[in-house]
């Protein structure tokens, strides 16, 4: 059943798409069958079409803060909010082939279900354009697009902050790098004094170094 513009869209794609869509790389032989491309080519659209949307009032951001904003929005805590609310999770565990290893475990992961709704996101701008994906990733993405635009907040420097007060520094460091160079994703580790305070992954160093300055600052919470 549709929830909002963006389950129509999905609702509406053409079954090879939609299963491409909910394809986790080791449920098929060739990596170009699983969802890895067009989570690459969703995350793009995602990234364009929230940052854009803010700019309907550009006199309040620069370009520093959209940027910020654009991150916070899109966050891999995000995107699991947004692919739960569209039922996501159900319809990737549908998808898993008989005698698939841990579908459930996928299902409770972060980063998959933020791959996943980034691949439903492409398969839906090969099917229906941008126009129309973009507008439906805006309703999407509403309330954590509201929410970072009244409390926006930038993880590595709240982390920064919080490690000054007790005369430390942290240090990021890519510890891997994934996925061929149209696709490329980063593991970030986050640490101070050596120890180990978070870990992020995201399509740019930047984005798994704020995603590693989160899961430091929950930790510390």
């Amino acid at each position: 059943m549709a929830v909002g513009p963006l389950g129509a869209l999905l609702d509406d794609l053409p079954r090879e798409l939609a299963r491409q869509a909910f394809t986790h790389a080791s449920w098929s032989r060739r990596r170009s069958e699983s969802y890895d491309r067009l989570a690459f080519l969703g995350d793009s659209v995602l990234g364009l079409a929230v940052h854009l949307y803010p700019l309907l009032e550009a006199d309040r951001f620069g370009a520093g803060r959209l940027t910020k904003i654009r991150a916070q929005a899109v966050s891999g805590v995000s995107c699991r909010s947004v692919a739960e609310r569209l039922g996501l999770p159900q319809r990737l565990l549908e998808a898993a082939p008989e005698g698939a290893q841990g579908p459930a475990a996928l299902v409770a992961t972060e980063r998959v279900l933020a791959s996943v709704l980034e691949a439903v996101i492409g398969a839906c701008y090969l099917h229906a354009g941008y126009e129309r994906t973009a507008a439906a990733v805006v309703a999407a993405f509403e309330p954590e697009i509201e929410r970072a635009l009244a409390n926006p907040v930038d993880f590595k420097s709240a982390l920064q902050e919080l490690l000054a007060r007790r005369g430390e520094e942290v240090n990021y460091a890519v510890t891997a790098e994934e996925g061929p160079p149209h696709a490329r994703s980063y593991t970030v580790l986050a640490t101070s004094a050596g120890r180990e305070l978070g870990q992020g992954r995201g399509r740019s160093k930047k984005q798994a170094e704020q995603e590693a300055a989160r899961e430091a600052l929950e930790a510390n919470e």
